[in-house]
């Protein structure tokens, strides 16, 4: 038997959209990115997709998809974000499971249980939920079943098992610690086994109590704790020598967090894409594969018993996730983790209160509850639409308010269960972004129960918090969290009013008396009308009507709305007044949103102002400076004698990035101060501040040029172009979306271009040419 090869990467980002809007918000500790599934995209999901294997020249010698020849799941809130945000990202890693089933018979990917929960933690109907829910996703995204399924940190025990093979999930990946004792297949005598006594090279088969069985993997632990920790990503031939020392026939699976490669190690993915074509080429009779090949070949003749329940990340079984175990991770090893207890108590008991008003509440508009919930994964997942739903579901005499009762409830399950991401307990500090996170998600769960109709839980929920104390003083307990930190992001329609035109004013689109205008989320949509008798300056008081539109909602309320501050002074301290159409909203005061200044909004939602500001008022200088730069690229003068400087230097300087940017789109091409100032050019962009955002809109033109460009070599020979005439000023934008583009290209290029292409960007040549 050959040495059999599969590398897996667990790729995963907790649920971050805010329960309201849909979207995700900036994240403070992700900057300069706007949040942190847009940083670790930038650092590993799209490098993996997109890896390059240099030669000794420096030169691309191949563009290699990662996931096309590794083993991998991808989170579905995760999925999620790429679909939307990074598309091109998205379509590699789905093209890579078509291929891999093309090549093997069997795809790459495996599914992942849908929230990333702790599933030995979960009750009874949260295991299914999340396994049906996963699967749906999967099957989306893939258009296939899937075959394999990861569970949230390794985290297993038979009841989990039993839940996976009722879905017809064959196998899973487990750390080699997790196993307990093995037995041959026709029942022969049970062994305990240490981890290091494992044999790591076959699946071994569970019994479960059903009769139903399932395959389990083991990872080699000390390659994927090098990998992970030990910075064997920094040298491929080294990586290559660490996967393929002491060969032996069978499996050698490596299992890490996807993240690994590029995110934790810079360039990681270079390692891997060395090592992927090491395997192509047979090298020491490697043979890539994946879990499902290997198994559909190598059936298991050994049987297993696990530790239960166990884990990859806690020594201790499951505590990191319920206790002050000792594991931990977040850099202050004098920092207990002791409310980790209160907080899975406070979480657990709003997920019993929800569970137990679906119910009761559900039976008045579905036909069976626990069907409709399941099946609201593929709904989730985008694959079935509200109306078949409906249909499906509802029972046959729902009118409005029965079909919006439900939807409601559904999405009230949905935001509870997003509560368990098991990030929330993984680190060492509650005050951090994911146990804050979480907490969102439970109080969204929360108002949406009360909303249909249950009794309101936040006082229970802030006294068991109240256990759950801090490691920094400052913050005091886990209730007092709440109220800082969770309580403050509850959207009230004043907040909405607050974002929704603060958002317009940054676009420079607030409505005219009598004009409408529109913002529009993920999950949530306003509609603004002025007053006809308004007044249009900043200073006077705006006034108009509010209309909320919510995704899956058929009702649409409507508000009154009052602006009644100066917006050019302080947008922020702005102050909105709301109230019901048909009369003032409930209650009044601040916490029923009739009147706040927007300065009450949550950070995350006041920086989300302030970066649209930020685009917009970009966008608009960019535009006017690029404009005025063009006429002074015409009427840059040869300098005279002794001149070392432009009169009004400053200005000149000020303009620097769009006199760089005309010259590089080649604006004025052959005028006779051309070469003049690219000298002065070639001088100061440098050093100049600006030059960095200037780099970045080079390179994403370079891309655009090559992808958007009908005639193919037009659109390379005006790339090339532009890049030389960069570099002639000493700028140094990055070619890697330039090549990115060739590469999607190259079944289409000419000769010509592909020629010309390689020269320009620094292809091994003839890398371009499939013609």
């Amino acid at each position: 038997m050959h040495t059999h090869l599969c590398l897996h990467g667990h790729f995963y980002q907790p649920p971050r959209e805010d329960p309201w809007l849909d979207a995700v918000l900036p994240e403070a500790s992700a900057a300069p990115s706007m949040n942190w599934n847009e940083r670790i995209t930038r650092e590993s999901y799209t490098p993996l997709a997109f890896a390059r294997r240099l030669d000794g020249q420096g030169r691309v010698a191949d563009i290699v998809n990662c996931y096309e020849w590794m083993s991998f799941n991808v989170g579905p809130t995760l999925m999620h974000w790429l679909e939307n945000h990074a598309p091109a990202t998205y379509a590699r890693i789905v093209e890579a499971d078509r291929r891999s089933v093309e090549r093997l018979g069997h795809g790459n990917a495996m599914a992942q249980i849908h929230h990333h929960v702790i599933m030995p933690l979960a009750s009874s109907l949260d295991k299914e939920l999340e396994v049906a829910w996963g699967i749906h996703d999967f099957e989306r995204r893939f258009s296939r079943r899937p075959e394999g399924m990861w569970l949230s940190e390794a985290a297993v025990d038979v009841p989990t098992l039993e839940v996976l093979a009722a879905h017809g999930i064959r196998y899973t990946l487990l750390a080699p610690r997790q196993i307990r004792s093995v037995a041959p297949i026709d029942d022969g005598e049970w062994r305990d086994v240490a981890e290091w006594e494992v044999d790591i090279t076959r699946p071994y088969l569970v019994e479960l109590p059903s009769g139903r069985s399932i395959a389990v993997f083991f990872y080699h632990g000390p390659i994927s704790q090098a990998v992970a920790f030990e910075g064997l990503l920094r040298d491929g031939e080294k990586f290559w020598q660490r996967l393929t020392g002491d060969p032996a026939p069978g499996l050698r699976a490596v299992g890490t967090d996807g993240e690994t490669y590029g995110h934790h190690f810079a360039f990681g993915e270079m390692a891997l894409a060395y090592v992927i074509e090491q395997a192509r080429l047979g090298r020491d009779d490697v043979r890539l594969t994946n879990f499902a090949a290997f198994l559909a070949e190598h059936p298991p003749v050994m049987r297993a018993r696990l530790h239960e329940p166990s884990s990859w990340s806690c020594v201790h079984g499951v505590e990191r996730w319920r206790t002050d175990c000792g594991c931990t991770d977040g850099g202050h090893p004098e920092y207990d983790q002791k409310w980790r207890g209160p907080l899975r108590q406070a979480l657990d008991m709003v997920k019993k209160n929800v569970d137990g008003h679906y119910f009761t509440r559900g039976r008045e508009c579905f036909a069976d509850p626990q069907t409709a919930l399941r099946e609201y994964g593929r709904v989730l997942a985008g694959s079935l639409d509200q109306a078949a739903f409906e249909a499906a579901h509802c029972k046959k005499k729902c009118g409005p308010a029965e079909r919006r009762l439900g939807w409601t409830l559904l999405a009230m399950q949905a935001h509870a269960l997003s509560a368990f991401a098991s990030c929330a307990w993984f680190f060492d500090e509650i005050s951090r972004i994911e146990p804050l996170n979480a907490l969102t998600y439970a109080l969204r769960a929360m108002e949406l129960a009360r909303e249909t109709g249950a009794p309101d839980m936040e006082r229970q929920v802030m006294d068991v918090l109240s256990a759950a104390r801090s490691n920094r003083p400052e913050f005091g307990s886990g209730a007092d969290l709440w109220r800082s930190q969770v309580a403050v992001r509850r959207e009230t329609p004043a907040r909405l009013a607050a974002q929704g035109l603060l958002t317009l004013w940054a676009r420079h689109a607030l409505p005219e008396p009598g004009e409408t205008a529109s913002v529009q989320w993920s999950g949530l949509g306003l509609t603004f009308t002025a007053d006809p008798d308004g007044q249009a300056d900043s200073v006077a008081p705006r006034s108009g009507v509010m209309i909320v539109s919510e995704r899956l909602r058929a009702d649409s309320p409507a508000y009154r709305w009052r602006m009644c501050t100066d917006l050019s002074f302080s947008p922020l301290a702005c102050r909105f007044e709301v109230e019901a159409e048909n009369g003032p909203a409930r209650n009044g005061g601040d916490a029923n949103g009739v009147c706040i200044p927007a300065t009450d909004l949550p950070w995350g939602k006041q920086q989300a102002l302030a970066v649209e500001w930020a685009r917009q008022s970009e966008r608009v200088l960019w535009r006017d400076s690029v404009l005025a730069a063009l006429g002074g690229c015409r009427m840059f003068l040869p300098w005279q004698e002794a001149q070392t400087d432009q009169p009004l230097g400053n200005s000149w300087m000020t303009l620097l990035p769009a006199l760089c940017w005309n010259y590089c789109l080649g604006l004025p091409r052959g005028d006779a101060g051309e070469e003049h100032l690219a000298d002065y050019l070639g001088r100061r962009a440098v050093s100049h501040p600006g030059t960095g955002e200037l780099t970045f809109r080079l390179e994403r033109e370079l891309a655009r040029l090559i992808a958007d460009t009908e005639d193919a070599l037009e659109g390379v020979r005006d790339a090339a172009d532009v890049y030389a005439r960069a570099r002639r000023i000493g700028l140094s934008p990055s070619p890697w979306l330039a090549e990115n583009a060739l590469w999607s290209r190259r079944g289409d290029l000419p000769p010509d271009a592909a020629r010309l292409a390689e020269e320009a960007f620094g292809f091994v040549p003839g890398l371009l040419d499939l013609k």
